[in-house]
């Protein structure tokens, strides 16, 4: 049953990408899919975009295995959607035209930017990408009783996402995102009026169960993140890392204006917010319902609390359809980022770069879609490596690595104008630098040495942590604002005479939308 429904919508989504490969001509098309999205529409495939395995799988199992701790998870991503709206939507809608690399060069003017804004959208796509991928797998391999191993599930998927993604552009891209949205938003609604059903429409009664069961200090910070630094580390790349997410801000070039842009992150925080609100419910309702020990037993990083509460509350039938779902999410996140990589690779460094703006446009999408199959092929591979992880805590790091890369130059970028390319340079190099350095040496890869943490599988360094943070945001993103200063001012020596002129023009161009052609047509 599982497979025939999840058959069916995979179907589905490939009749969309056929009907949207007719209409997928240009470098526009491909890319943004000519800027002809709604605001609505937009809207709902951000939503879609956002939603991804991590939230629906892997916070529904957080919250079940580590209570609050796990919560914050749910409201970091939604509160980080308030900076996305007053700080970048409009103006990188008004400054750009394909990526995010477009509003930086706009302001600063040099080529250089281009590349290493590519490289940054590459590692945070790929951070991001792998926990969808291993989402997949988990899944895949559950509902098909251990038949369908990693090795031939996740493939699959990227079988089918490099195929929407090839064929179908941004415009395939985008209503794939739009129908999984409709089907979680569906999905989740039912599973939380049962559960509201089951526990006496009493929120608070489902809470004294879970406190029943797991003792009152479950319902407070300190089950996962002993030490509170951690737990506020992981907020600010939460609530800061959206802002710099680059399948996300790509979005906002598929609509036809700004105002557009900004009336679709309202929809997609009216959707949001009710998703990440039910999923405390979902996390607390596995936790009394499911229990702890099936949910490890299922997979140790709590991937399969959902579809096991499915399984609970409404049988094989209502599993077969929310793991459907599931994988469908899965499907349209991946499909979006590994559109936002290629399209980077192709207008920012091929074109941008290596054919210095020369490309046509059918070479452009040429090489977009061999840069497609690359990337699928590599995200297969390291989402393999990486099976042991929780997709929510591999999600978290890709904020942490947005937030520290990518949110210091846009935010100089658009309010400084001392603000210079050699500065916007060391911010992303320095950021990205020391975000995965302190990955690198943290308990996420090396062990823990204390007597109430429990040894992990996961550890691929047998050595004690050098830095004693899971999430590094608290000191990388700090980090990336002092290189973006530092390199400003190493910069400043030389300083062109008309920055000051571009500065102003930028602004009155980012927050008026005067001098913007009609659809993505920039200057």
């Amino acid at each position: 049953m599982t497979l025939l429904i999840a058959a069916v919508i995979v179907l589905i989504t490939l009749g969309i990408t056929y009907w949207a490969s007719s209409s997928t001509r240009s470098a526009s098309d491909f890319y943004v899919a000519g800027g002809r999205i709604t605001a609505w529409q937009n809207g709902v495939a951000i939503a879609g975009d956002y939603m991804s395995a991590a939230s629906f799988l892997g916070i529904t199992g957080l919250i079940a295995l580590n209570g609050y701790d796990g919560f914050m998870y749910s409201v970091g991503w939604f509160v980080a959607y308030l900076t996305v709206l007053f700080v970048v939507a409009e103006p990188l809608r008004n400054l750009g035209k394909y990526t995010l690399a477009d509003m930086l060069v706009y302001r600063l003017r040099d080529p250089r930017v281009r590349t290493y804004a590519a490289v940054s959208t590459l590692v945070i796509s790929a951070f991001y990408m792998i926990a969808q991928v291993v989402g997949a797998g988990s899944l895949i391999t559950l509902l098909s009783g251990g038949v369908l191993k990693p090795e031939l599930s996740i493939p699959l998927v990227g079988v089918l996402m490099i195929t929407y993604v090839v064929f179908g552009g941004m415009l395939a891209t985008t209503w794939v995102q739009i129908v999984k949205a409709v089907l979680l938003m569906i999905g989740t609604v039912i599973m939380s009026v049962l559960i509201l059903n089951r526990f006496g429409w009493s929120f608070s009664d489902l809470l004294g169960q879970v406190e029943a069961r797991n003792g009152a200090e479950f319902l407070g910070a300190g089950v996962k993140y002993k030490n509170p630094i951690d737990l506020i580390s992981l907020g600010m790349a939460l609530v800061l890392g959206t802002a710099g997410l680059p399948h996300i801000l790509v979005r906002f070039y598929t609509v036809p204006t700004a105002q557009d842009a900004r009336k679709s992150v309202v929809w997609a925080m009216g959707i949001i917010g009710a998703f990440y609100v039910m999923t405390s419910l979902l996390g607390n309702a596995a936790n009394v319902l499911v229990g702890k020990t099936a949910i490890e037993a299922a997979n140790k990083a709590g991937n399969m609390a959902a579809p096991l509460l499915a399984e609970f509350l409404g049988g094989q039938l209502f599993l077969a359809f929310i793991s459907a779902v599931a994988f469908a999410t899965i499907l349209a996140v991946v499909a979006g980022l590994t559109i936002t990589a290629s399209t980077s690779f192709a207008h920012d460094i091929y074109n941008g770069v290596m054919r210095r703006g020369e490309a046509s446009s059918d070479e452009q999408v040429r090489v977009a879609r061999i840069a497609t199959v690359t990337i699928g092929v590599v995200a297969c591979f390291l989402g393999y490596l990486a099976q042991s992880f929780n997709v929510a805590f591999l999600v978290a790091l890709a904020f942490a690595v947005a937030a520290s890369a990518n949110l210091p130059v846009i935010l100089l970028t658009l309010f400084w104008r001392r603000f210079n390319a050699t500065g916007a340079i060391w911010g992303i190099v320095g950021g990205i630098l020391t975000c995965l350095l302190l990955i690198a040496v943290s308990p996420n890869i090396m062990k823990v040495d204390a007597p109430d943490v429990k040894p992990a599988a996961r550890h691929l360094v047998q050595a004690n942590a050098l830095f004693p943070l899971e999430n590094p945001g608290i000191v990388s993103i700090p980090a990336g604002f002092l290189f973006a200063f530092l390199g400003s001012m190493v910069g400043a020596r030389n300083r062109r005479p008309d920055e000051e002129a571009a500065f102003e023009a930028m602004q009155f161009r980012a927050y008026t939308g005067h001098g913007v052609d009609g659809s993505v047509a920039h200057d």
